[in-house]
């Protein structure tokens, strides 16, 4: 079974669906229960309201007592933990490091790299001692996790930092047979880029439109990377619009 956080929207949404629709039973992790439930009800033949195989967790991934009672839940309903996707994130506030406050700071670290930690900690305490042991952790870095946008300091270092967990996690998790990826994702069409369709601020300064691509494929790289065994894993996928400025960015 697996647990996906920010699954109430964008690619969370997305990989949520394609593993229901594969047969994984699913907990789907978000903030807001009516946008958990609303990914549940667009499955294909409404398969995740009528065969039990979802579970809806309203959840907080920077709060550690709201991630503690996620997985209490799924231990509760399923016994085990097979797949994390560590999906929920936020660009947080925008800005050069002389631009952000503390505050601002905080945001995109809570998010995007404490809640990261918070989801992988109650994981592979529970990965280690099920049976059969193991698992599988596929932590959402980003395009940013290589080169930065402008003004995106914060977002870029909590996406840095993403890289050396799934690393250690990696490592540490070997002699318990838990795997440890990231996929990095450029552009995939959601309400989160959205703007960048209509114009995105360069590294030389102007404005220009950049190509998205559909967040489905992410799913399916997803869905790959956790049909394979234990002994293999995908340690860093990058799946990005094939015209988006990243290659030679800068």
């Amino acid at each position: 079974m697996a647990v996906i956080t920010g699954a109430g929207s964008g690619i969370g949404r997305e990989i949520s669906r394609r593993l229901l629709g594969a047969g994984w039973l699913v907990a789907l992790a978000g903030r807001h229960r009516d946008t958990l439930e609303e990914t549940a009800s667009g499955m294909p033949y409404d398969r995740a309201a009528t065969s039990g195989s979802h579970l809806v967790v309203p959840a907080d991934i920077t709060v550690p007592e709201s991630v503690s009672q996620l997985f209490d839940a799924v231990a509760t309903r399923w016994g085990r933990v097979d797949l994390l996707v560590n999906n929920a994130g936020t660009f947080g506030p925008q800005g050069s490091v002389d631009e952000l406050s503390l505050d601002d700071w905080r945001t995109a670290i809570d998010t995007n790299l404490t809640g990261t930690f918070l989801c992988s900690h109650h994981a592979m305490r529970i990965m280690k001692t099920q049976t059969p042991r193991g698992g599988r952790i596929i932590n959402n870095g980003s395009i940013s996790a290589h080169v930065p946008r402008p003004k995106s300091a914060a977002y870029t270092a909590t996406k840095h930092a993403i890289t050396g967990l799934t690393k250690s996690i990696a490592l540490d998790g070997r002699a318990h047979d838990i795997a440890c990826g990231q996929i990095d994702i450029g552009n995939a069409a959601t309400d989160m880029t959205a703007a960048v369709q209509h114009g995105a601020l360069q590294a030389d300064g102007s404005v220009a439109a950049e190509a998205t691509f559909d967040a489905a494929h992410v799913a399916d790289a997803v869905l790959f990377m956790a049909a394979l065994p234990l002994d293999a894993n995908v340690l860093t996928l990058t799946i990005a619009a094939t015209k988006m400025p990243y290659v030679g960015r800068g």
